[in-house]
């Protein structure tokens, strides 16, 4: 716990540093661009070894080595075939089954893809970046390694909508779809958060998100198709969280005070603003659906870029200042209390912190038969 903490402490120290606004001069490196790739590749390297170099942490990596053990003996796994690919690509290379080397794999381009959309998109990089870390995002990729890249790639693909350039979207989509199909959720959800609402629309958005609460069989059949792998598995228990629920309330209550400065002209954080509607409608009305958390997450996201453009938007710099370290405040309590009262559950278990230097890995599955 103690490593985690330094851990996010020094990166978010680090990222304070990096200024993304700077401006770039031609055949010029201005001492605060030095300073930005300086901070930059810091944070990279101690955010990646920590990731790279952990062994048996995360509630599923067991099973992530069984999966990688099958596909390499060629038996059939519930995964994409983007991931088994990766998985034989480097297995090939590495003469052995080097799970490691693939765990390495994904935490390289997951963290590297988020840097780098925090970097493109963010008003202030420091402040995103310190909710990227406070809110869990990071260490919560110790878990579904494959999900986590799909959402670095959704949340690198938000630009393209805002530009409209489609054929970008859907093709970045499509590759992170090849490891983790529920990217394939953000195709509807962020073309129609894009979208400039009227009232009326929104009132029978409204009407439709009403059907969740007496159509749910018929949801739950639709999710089966989707995901024939679901049928008569814990995965169809649904679910939802009150602190998400509570999140995006408050989000949406900063959001309103702001929205005709903030929101109402500018088609970024009316993006973002939507994108938390969604996030709200879908915890409160589809807590039956499974994992609704991962369909969530890839809008409540967005939170890391819509907190700081809501704050920086605020006019009275007393009230700007009492939000800001409001905001602050809840995200560094999120962060206790996710790594006090959390991190260790079965459903993380990413306490405590183990490395393939220090211990061996327990047996999977197929060691056991």
């Amino acid at each position: 716990m103690i490593l985690y903490v330094i851990v996010a402490a020094v990166t978010v120290l680090l990222g304070l540093v990096v200024d993304n606004r700077c401006k770039h001069e031609r055949n010029t490196v201005s001492r605060q661009q030095i300073l930005n790739r300086l901070c930059l590749v810091s944070v990279f390297l101690l955010l990646f070894s920590l990731a790279a170099c952990r062994l048996n942490v995360g509630n599923d990596y067991a099973k992530y080595v069984e999966f990688m053990h099958l596909i390499n003996c060629d038996a059939f796994v519930p995964t994409e075939f983007g991931f088994n690919w990766i998985v034989k690509f480097l297995y090939e290379i590495s003469g052995f089954e080097n799970y490691l080397l693939v765990f390495a794999f994904f935490a390289f381009f997951t963290i590297l893809f988020f840097l780098i959309a925090i970097y493109r998109q963010a008003d202030s990089f420091g402040f995103s970046f310190f909710l990227f870390m406070a809110l869990g995002y990071y260490f919560q990729s110790f878990n579904t390694v494959r999900y986590y890249l799909a959402l670095a790639l959704a949340v690198l693909a938000i630009p393209y909508v805002l530009r409209k350039e489609w054929m970008k979207f859907v093709l970045l989509v499509l590759l992170g779809a090849t490891l983790h199909k529920s990217i394939l959720v953000v195709l509807p959800l962020y073309i129609l958060a894009s979208l400039a609402w009227k009232k009326w629309q929104l009132a029978l958005a409204a009407v439709f998100c009403s059907t969740f609460f007496f159509l749910q069989d018929f949801y739950l059949k639709v999710v089966i198709f989707l995901y024939p792998t679901y049928e008569d598995t814990e995965y169809l228990e649904g679910g939802t969280s009150l602190v998400n629920i509570a999140r995006c309330t408050a989000v949406l209550l900063l959001s309103l005070i702001c929205y005709q400065k903030t929101i109402k002209d500018n088609k970024r954080n009316r993006f973002y603003f939507y994108c938390n509607l969604g996030a709200l409608a879908m915890y409160v009305c589809c807590s039956f659906l499974p994992i609704i958390s991962r369909i969530g997450y890839y809008l409540t996201i967005t939170h890391i870029f819509f907190l700081p453009a809501l704050l920086a938007g605020i006019e009275n710099s007393k009230l700007r200042k009492l939000l800001t370290a409001g905001v602050i405040g809840a995200a560094i309590l999120y962060f206790a209390v996710f790594i006090l009262m959390k991190a260790g559950n079965d459903g993380l278990r990413i306490l405590p912190y183990e490395t393939f230097m220090f211990h061996d890995m327990v047996p999977i599955l197929s060691d056991v038969n």
